[in-house]
């Protein structure tokens, strides 16, 4: 299983590009980062000099969305960042939340996400593609490589995820509903006449190293708050029987509300609906041991890729833990 680390991209840059070299000479696959720009830094920027200062780690957005970039121009930035520096990047790709509400508007439909995977995986690689109505290609690219792997949540991006795309994102460590919702991804692309065993499956979600619990769960609550406000959403358009795991719908029902001010940000005031016991299994915290007995367990349910969500006030020390102990220990696990 590799282990990949999500960054914010707070200023200054020259931190993510550090904290990037350093990733990978502790041994992790991918550097990812948010989207969003009204609230950090322009991603794609920043990982041309990420790319620049390493060597291997592949970089890309967790995740990006067709809303707020035009995916034709998306496709392109990939495949320059790919000729430049040798096909280093992957497309992480949703309908958009943070990016697209903090303009007042709403996250794109599920027709129009489905149709940016295949128009920025063509382009991207080379080939035609067909958008409003227009054959199109990149003449220049020639070697360029891209995967567009799909985050989502709800049965009907869970549905455009195993139909079409190369990988999932599962925003959370949640044991059980880590089981069912690659159960469902899975059975969306054997209905689809893929191979199910061909969809990636990566889980991202904060790791805190340490031996202080209630510390590093205040400092990871926000995650809650920003998952709940996915569930919210898909319990307000499905209700909360069958649409996504009951785990999921059961913990949202204290939520009130949201502010895109906070988000991602340890000291978000609007967590408090997150219990300790949401935080425990949706994180992977504790000292490193309880890290390869959580990473273990997912590993066997099938997951590719573990990305860290790194934010919080230990940053270092979490970083060079995973380098030191945990991924030599996953590596192990073969």
């Amino acid at each position: 299983m590799d282990i990949g680390v999500v960054f914010q991209l707070d200023p200054p840059a020259r931190r993510v590009v550090e904290l990037s070299q350093r990733a990978e000479a502790a041994g992790f696959s991918h550097v990812w980062s948010f989207d969003s720009h009204l609230l950090w830094q322009e991603p794609y920027v920043i990982y041309s000099a990420i790319l620049a200062a390493t060597e291997k780690v592949i970089v890309g957005p967790m995740v990006t969305n067709p809303g707020t970039r035009d995916v034709t121009v998306t496709a392109s930035t990939f495949a320059t960042l790919n000729e430049m520096y040798g096909n280093r990047t992957i497309c992480g790709i949703g309908r958009g939340d943070s990016a697209r509400r903090t303009l007042g508007l709403p996250p794109v439909d599920i027709a129009h996400l489905r149709e940016a995977v295949g128009v920025i995986r063509a382009l991207a690689n080379g080939r035609e593609a067909t958008h409003r109505g227009i054959e199109m290609q990149l003449p220049w690219v020639k070697e360029s490589a891209l995967e567009v792997w799909v985050a989502a949540y709800g049965p009907k991006a869970i549905k455009v995820t195993g139909e079409v795309g190369d990988g999932f994102i599962l925003q959370l460590a949640d044991l059980d509903i880590t089981e069912w919702m690659i159960r469902h991804v899975r059975r969306a692309a054997e209905q689809a006449g893929r191979d199910p065993a061909a969809v990636k499956i990566c889980v991202a979600a904060p790791a805190y190293v340490g031996d202080d619990l209630a510390h590093q769960r205040d400092q990871v609550r926000w995650f809650g708050g920003m998952v709940g406000n996915h569930i919210a959403d898909i319990v307000a358009r499905y209700g909360d029987h069958g649409a996504v795991p009951h785990a999921l719908a059961e913990y949202i029902k204290g939520r009130q509300g949201y502010d895109y001010a906070e988000h991602g940000r340890a000291d978000n005031a609007h967590t408090a609906f997150v219990t300790d016991d949401i935080v425990d299994r949706f994180c992977v915290l504790g000292p490193a041991q309880a890290h390869i007995e959580k990473l273990t367990r997912l590993k066997e349910l099938g997951v590719d890729q573990f990305a860290v969500y790194l934010q919080h006030d230990d940053m270092d020390h979490t970083l060079a833990a995973y380098g030191d102990t945990i991924i030599p220990a996953i590596k192990a696990l073969g």
